[in-house]
């Protein structure tokens, strides 16, 4: 399929299963709080490209890739909070958050192409 052969969104797969390993670290009184939060963006971010990739119309496609773009910012916000509370490690949030600016900068650039 069409979105399967973007790196974007191989990168995305990959990095909604890290953000999926880091919340098994989370403490159990988060599991509906950001653990919740941070796995349904992270995981937004891919599903989003696949579902406007479907050969909808070009505009269609750009309004899902902003979709994604939302999705990794609502991440970004996440990993601050879970800093702030202690259960984002310095080390896992640097990794993480560069990771997510690479996606994000690829994402702005498929949106830009997108006619």
């Amino acid at each position: 399929m069409k979105f399967e052969k973007l790196d974007v969104w191989q990168r995305s797969i990959g990095f909604g299963y890290e953000i999926h390993r880091l919340t098994l670290k989370f403490p159990k009184d988060e599991m509906f709080v950001i653990t919740s939060q941070i796995k349904r963006a992270a995981d937004s971010i891919a599903l989003n490209i696949a579902e406007g990739s479907s050969g909808q119309s070009d505009a269609s496609f750009k309004q899902f890739v902003s979709y994604s773009i939302r999705s990794g910012l609502e991440v970004a916000s996440c990993l601050h909070i879970g800093k702030k509370r202690g259960i984002v490690k310095p080390d896992d949030f640097d990794s993480l958050y560069a990771k997510l600016e690479i996606i994000l900068k690829m994402l702005y650039s498929l949106r830009k192409s997108i006619r």
